[in-house]
């Protein structure tokens, strides 16, 4: 890993970031492993708009040689400190299918791990409790949580940015909004008519 001279700033974002961050479900299927797994759309949608309230962006910087994707995932902070890591992977099939295949491996592989995401399969883990292990418990959002969520819907004009800005909140966010977000779309309705 390779970072600015200074880091405190974005070291001190991405510590706030990752407090917000929940792991990517795994929503597709490698059917060659009989496994599930996170796709690079998931860990974007995971992981962007929390760094993006933090001053986080993204910058990832695909390279092609030898037989070898890699790519360079960069955190730029708006303070100007950074810090990124190289991620790279053999290209198996020696196609452009080959080749969009191992950088886009790299870049979610890159990504979560500079982010600290786990992507664990969420359906699997809460459903099904194995010999030894505790049923996982739902999680629930602390106070600060909803009032950032609820402070963030109420600053909606319409109906469908309501719906938008509502389907961005973490799953446990969403879950225990759900009724008064229904109130607030009725009000919203309520207006427009």
């Amino acid at each position: 890993m390779e970072t600015s001279s200074e880091i405190n700033e974005i070291a001190t974002a991405l510590a706030s970031a990752q407090m917000e961050i929940e792991n990517a479900s795994k929503n597709s299927a490698n059917p060659h492993f009989r496994s599930k797994y996170a796709d690079l759309a998931e860990v974007l949608n995971t992981v962007r708009p929390v760094f993006a309230k933090h001053g986080i962006a993204i910058i990832q910087s695909p390279e092609y040689g030898d037989g070898v994707a890699h790519v360079q995932t960069t955190l730029a902070h708006k303070s100007g400190q950074w810090m990124r890591c190289d991620t790279s992977a053999p290209v198996t099939k020696q196609d452009a299918q080959g080749i969009g295949s191992a950088i886009t491996y790299c870049r979610r592989y890159g990504l979560a791990a500079m982010a600290g995401v786990a992507q664990e399969d969420d359906d699997a883990n809460s459903a099904v409790a194995g010999p030894g292990r505790a049923r996982q418990q739902p999680r629930k959002p602390s106070e600060k949580d909803l009032q950032v969520a609820r402070d963030t819907l109420e600053g909606c004009s319409t109906v469908e940015e309501l719906r938008e800005t509502f389907k961005g909140l973490p799953e446990h966010v969403r879950e225990a909004m759900k009724g008064e977000a229904t109130e607030m779309s009725k009000k919203l309705e309520g207006e427009a008519a």
